[in-house]
């Protein structure tokens, strides 16, 4: 993979004054093998490498990002993280086009269609014929590698991101939570995610800061358990919450 960047200018908005980097790349999907050009904005601020930055790859959703509809956390969740990196005073966001899991704006509309049928948003992706998640990480670590970054505290509940971040050799000191409050319209969509996709989505009585022990040593042991078999376990620090596969 050849990544290009494209764009580097200063972006403000209502949290922070952003320099935002526009990345492109032709990319073979890994689940679909589908090539195609991919683009990724990389939103950056303050230092980035004084100290594991935050960060958040965050998949486009024209529905919740634009319209702000209801049936999805995403709006919610971009939101959240550019207010915390902005807080913190350092971090990245990757903005990657990936639309509806990875399926497009128009098939996700289909599946939405489905979904007010009575199918859940895991089997509308199947019925219409596409993988649950079609998602690539693979252009936004690249990113990260481009940014000389080698270690993050990454915001996310997805398992699937955590698995790319972490084979990719990118150290994960962290994980932070990405939780919202669930709306009458979400709250099936999250429950789904979190019961058949496996995300780390805390209850309603759950702390939303930081994951707990429990879950944190059960992603260490299925990072060190793949690993090794692997044969990549033998340089992993596995020490805390650092968890690192290469």
């Amino acid at each position: 993979m050849t990544l290009k960047q494209v764009a580097d200018v200063e972006f403000p908005t209502r949290w922070a004054c952003f320099r935002l980097l526009a990345f492109e790349a032709v990319h073979a999907n890994t689940k679909t093998g589908t090539e195609r050009l991919e683009t990724v904005l990389a939103l950056i601020f303050g230092d980035i490498h004084g100290f594991p930055p935050l960060v958040r790859i965050h998949s486009q959703c024209t529905t919740g990002e634009v319209f702000h509809s209801l049936r999805c956390d995403c709006h919610d969740q971009l939101h959240l993280a550019l207010r915390v990196i902005a807080e913190e005073g350092a971090g990245v966001l990757l903005y990657e086009q990936q639309e509806g899991r990875g399926i497009g704006l128009i098939e996700k509309l289909r599946a939405y269609e489905l979904q007010d049928r009575g199918f859940d948003t895991v089997d509308a992706n199947l019925h219409l014929g596409h993988v649950v998640d079609s998602r690539d990480y693979a252009v936004p670590t690249h990113v990260l590698h481009f940014l000389g970054v080698g270690s993050i505290r990454l915001m996310s509940n997805n398992p699937e991101k955590i698995k790319a971040v972490l084979d990719s050799g990118i150290q994960i000191i962290e994980r932070v939570g990405a939780d919202v409050p669930a709306t009458p319209y979400s709250s099936r969509y999250m429950s789904t995610k979190r019961n058949r996709l496996g995300h780390l989505i805390n209850s309603p009585t759950d702390s939303p800061a930081k994951e707990s022990d429990s879950v944190q040593d059960a992603l260490l042991s299925e990072a060190h358990a793949e690993a090794a078999a692997t044969g990549a376990g033998g340089n992993g620090d596995f020490r805390g919450g650092s968890w690192r596969i290469s």
